[in-house]
């Protein structure tokens, strides 16, 4: 594993609320950050879609973590803008995010996140973010 991946997993875990939800790292290098989130009925709405609170936990998670991989580990999140396109439903969730642009104080990123079922991917919501550096 990567420097980045296991500073990032350590990170992940200093998180009291992602530990709660259940967020888990994929992957993390300069640039890039994936992150996955089994999708349990508690983290359902009364419709049975993925609360949109998890699904934008899961995308500022996303987006400052791959933030930091340009600004260094003490960022915290701006801004961020999030649009629902298609209820999250499925096994589990997958947020892909990667910096758009960057200078010494901070970062615009990206975020897509993803429902899975049955091994396909849905998209569900796309975000876009400015992190700070601290």
């Amino acid at each position: 594993m990567n420097e980045l991946f296991e500073l990032g997993k350590t990170g992940l875990a200093s998180q009291p609320f992602s530990k709660l939800l259940g967020v888990e790292l994929l992957s993390l290098s300069q640039g890039n950050a994936e992150f996955h989130l089994p999708l349990t009925d508690k983290l359902k709405q009364q419709h049975g879609f993925a609360h949109g609170g998890v699904v934008g936990t899961l995308a500022d998670n996303g987006l400052a973590f791959v933030a930091g991989t340009v600004l260094g580990i003490n960022v915290v999140t701006s801004e961020y803008k999030i649009n629902f396109v298609n209820p999250a439903v499925g096994e589990s969730l997958i947020a892909r995010s990667s910096v758009i642009s960057s200078s010494k104080r901070q970062a615009v990123c990206s975020c897509s996140v993803y429902a899975v079922k049955d091994g396909q991917e849905s998209l569900v919501a796309i975000a876009q973010g400015t992190i700070a550096k601290i």
